[in-house]
């Protein structure tokens, strides 16, 4: 009997990938076949009503049969599966539930058994996969855009000091929100970047990109920069993840989307500056768990 890992996705594009990647390197490691639940994750977030978001990378690992999600009456198939694996030590479970988001060193000797596993994690450091690095970078290739604004953006991005400015507003109404990262840990990073890059030019994305400019105009002070705003209307997201990982620099929020387009950018060239938010949030909090140990790589530059 083989062995099989079957990988549970939520959340958002960044949330998804620390999952996918978390388990890669698992399936990696165990020589097991990696099997994507792309549904069951997605079926009660009302709130946000995210869906799975990797089909548009190279991803080769194949789709859940509803038998490997547990359905039917999956959610209580998985609930009693959690509980009995409570009581079980890690190596002999076959529902491995993180508790939690900290960093969880056994998962990465974990020794999987013959048979299929279910893996819900958040996988949220690069210890449980840097090691891949070039299995990951390979899976999450994407097809290059062919839209001509974008082109021409990404031979500007090419061309300079390019520098990405990533806003994650979780409340665009109220720009000091606890949830929104200060624009005092902005403006500190837009100086520190004019210190040690010289004539940078700075490419700002956010989901709101026109507030992001009103904010942020003032701190860049007449240096150089490009807001994205391209003409594609659909999977814009994934459009943004897709420049945003071409710049060299990167000034980020508390966001997994521009961790990773940043830890991607980084690894493709070696001589980046990445600026990341220092402060931990609530960890009560519904809206984000940013700045819990491990998830900010030591390399990185905290402000």
């Amino acid at each position: 009997m083989s062995k099989k890992l079957i990988v549970r996705l939520k959340g958002g594009l960044g949330n998804q990938l620390f999952c996918y990647a978390a388990a890669r390197r698992l399936a990696w490691a165990n020589q097991a076949e990696l099997v994507i639940d792309n549904l069951t994750g997605f079926q009660y977030d009302h709130q946000y009503q995210r869906k799975y978001a990797l089909d548009a990378f190279k991803i080769s690992a194949r789709i859940a049969t509803p038998k490997e999600r547990m359905e039917p009456l999956g959610r209580i198939r998985r609930y009693f599966a959690r509980k009995i694996a409570n009581y079980q030590p890690l190596n002999k479970q076959r529902y491995i539930h993180q508790v939690g988001i900290k960093f969880d060193p056994d998962i990465l000797s974990l020794n999987l058994q013959e048979g299929s596993t279910y893996f819900d994690a958040f996988g949220q450091s690069e210890l449980y996969f840097s090691d891949i690095y070039d299995l990951i970078k390979q899976d999450l290739g994407m097809a290059a855009p062919c839209d001509q604004n974008i082109l021409d953006l990404l031979k500007k991005i090419e061309k300079t000091e390019s520098v990405a400015i990533h806003i994650r507003w979780f409340n665009p109404n109220d720009v000091g929100h606890k949830a929104n990262i200060s624009l005092v840990y902005y403006a500190n990073a837009i100086s520190f970047v004019k210190k040690i890059i010289a004539n940078p030019h700075f490419f700002i994305f956010s989901d709101y990109p026109d507030l992001a400019e009103i904010k942020l105009s003032p701190l860049l002070q007449k240096r150089s920069y490009s807001v994205v705003k391209h003409s594609v209307a659909t999977e814009k997201s994934l459009t943004d993840f897709y420049i945003m990982r071409q710049c060299r620099h990167f000034i980020i929020s508390n966001s997994t989307f521009a961790w990773w387009a940043a830890w991607l950018g980084e690894k493709s060239n070696p001589m980046s500056h990445i600026i990341a938010p220092g402060q931990t949030l609530d960890p009560n909090s519904n809206v984000t768990a940013w700045g819990f140990p491990k998830l900010i790589p030591e390399r990185w530059i905290k402000l």
